[in-house]
């Protein structure tokens, strides 16, 4: 899943290992939702969206992510 959260968290001057420990999870999950290796569950997108003052929507890019998806199945 696409996400907007290493934009965000470089722009907040945090670094991986900082946003891991506000969120209470380790780098390397951050690093694999960076990667669009992993996708946060709706509690980890809240608490993401939280420390960087956006919604989950925003910060999922859920109406990208939606559009991206419905391409695929119309295909079918």
């Amino acid at each position: 899943m696409k996400t907007k959260l290493k934009e965000l968290r470089t722009a907040a001057g945090l670094t991986q290992q900082q946003l891991a420990d506000r969120t209470h999870v380790s780098s390397r999950t951050i690093i694999s939702i960076e990667k669009e290796q992993y996708s946060p569950s709706l509690m980890l997108a809240y608490r993401l969206a939280l420390v960087f003052g956006v919604t989950v929507e925003e910060l999922c890019c859920l109406a990208e992510n939606k559009s991206m998806e419905d391409a695929v199945y119309e295909n079918l």
